[in-house]
């Protein structure tokens, strides 16, 4: 049984990957604003309480938690991200900061305090896209979250390596379109290839085998070039 804590649980991968690792019997800290859709599932060896990633008094109340509860976390996916579809000339910084924000700040600032519970054998896997991977197909409209997912991709690299003596692991997922309800608010008319719950299986055995293979490395996981 491993202490597992995701964020961004309310709803599509991260609302799957829940209630995977639960039927697994794994134990599960599941944090989002929105807590009522796990609550609502009530599994087992479950908790979850509404968690900003952008608020301080979140983070002290997810580090009090598993201080108080489990001691130790073996697995971090950090798996929260905002997504705007807009033309760069209409972003205004507040919306470029706020992405940044959920994306990279958020990310950083939760793993470093959820570091000390970890050990050797730990991993925190991020979840970036396709579009932070350099090279890879870029999309008007999404210049603050494809270049925020870039530096998520780059903080993991930075991270594999500045722990490497005394772990945890880290490595990154760029995921390719997953039918989530982010993706279908911010394009409408497009279907992805991929369901939510497809998506969450692999990353739930990933994050459960992949730092035994990997450290420092990012996964494009996409049969296509979204």
């Amino acid at each position: 049984m491993k202490n597992i804590v995701i964020t961004g649980t309310s709803r599509g991968i991260g609302f799957e990957m829940v209630s995977l690792f639960s039927e697994l019997g794994h134990n599960v800290l599941a944090l989002s604003r929105n807590e009522t859709p796990v609550k609502a599932k009530n599994l087992k060896n479950v908790t979850t309480f509404s968690f900003d990633i952008c608020e301080e008094k979140s983070m002290d109340k997810a580090i009090d938690f598993v201080e108080k509860s489990w001691g130790t976390v073996d697995i971090l996916i950090n798996n929260a991200g905002l997504l705007v579809n807009k033309p760069f000339e209409h972003l205004k910084v507040d919306e470029f900061t706020k992405i940044f924000q959920v994306n990279v700040f958020g990310v950083a600032e939760l793993t470093r305090r959820l570091i000390p519970f970890m050990n050797k054998d730990g991993h925190v896997v991020n979840i970036s896209s396709m579009g932070g991977i350099q090279g890879s197909m870029k999309f008007p409209g999404l210049a603050a979250y494809s270049s925020s997912k870039g530096a998520l991709l780059t903080l993991t690299e930075l991270l594999a390596e500045e722990y490497k003596e005394s772990g945890p692991s880290f490595n990154a997922l760029a995921l390719g379109a997953v039918q989530t309800e982010m993706l279908q608010e911010a394009f409408p008319c497009y279907k992805a290839p991929v369901k939510a719950v497809e998506m969450a299986e692999y990353i739930v055995g990933f994050s459960l085998k992949g730092h035994k293979f990997y450290n420092g490395k990012i996964m494009q996981v996409s049969n296509s070039t979204p």
